[in-house]
Parts: C-alpha cells; structure tokens; sequence
C-alpha cells in the first residue's frame, strides 16, 4: 500500500488522482480513474464564458461548506458577486 497523501489543502484531491491513490494511500480502481480522466477532458474542452462566474460558483460550492448562509451571502454582495439565489440555498443549505 502507498503511504496516505495530504487531506488538506485546495489541491490534496488533485494530487491523490495523479497519484492513482485515494488520500488513505489506496489504490483507485482503474475504471473509476478512466471515467474521470475522461470526464475532465471534455470539461476541458469546454469554451469559458469569464473567470468571475467560476471563481463565484467556487466560492459558493466550497464556502457553503464552512460559512452560514446569511454571512456567505453577505460577502458575495460586498464583493459585488451575484447574491445567493434560491436554487442554491435549497440545495448547499438544505436541512
């Protein structure tokens, strides 16, 4: 077995994938890295419409994970980012 990656940081996933291993040190099955691969190749195929969208969709999917919904909402309208809409507090807040 390969020793465990990194668990923190923005990139520790990415790393672990290229890797082959999951962050227990694990090897991922082939078939699971495959579709993967071949999911992210199309996506980077992808045209990109502007960086601001992305980086506010990164914003919302990751801080929803650590910061109440009030607070998120209200950082993204003091960083003139699009303000949470309903679609997205139903599905990063719902309870």
């Amino acid at each position: 077995m390969n020793s465990p990656q990194p668990t923190t940081g923005a990139d520790a996933v990415d790393v672990a994938i290229a890797a082959g291993v999951d962050l227990d040190g694990t090897p991922i099955p082939t078939a699971k890295l495959e579709l993967y691969n071949n999911v992210m190749a199309l996506e980077g195929q992808r045209q990109r419409s502007g960086v601001s969208n992305t980086m506010r969709s990164r914003i919302v999917r990751i801080g929803a994970k650590h910061i109440p919904k009030e607070e998120l909402n209200q950082m993204l309208l003091d960083a003139n980012f699009t303000p949470l809409k309903d679609q997205e507090i139903a599905f990063y807040y719902k309870k």
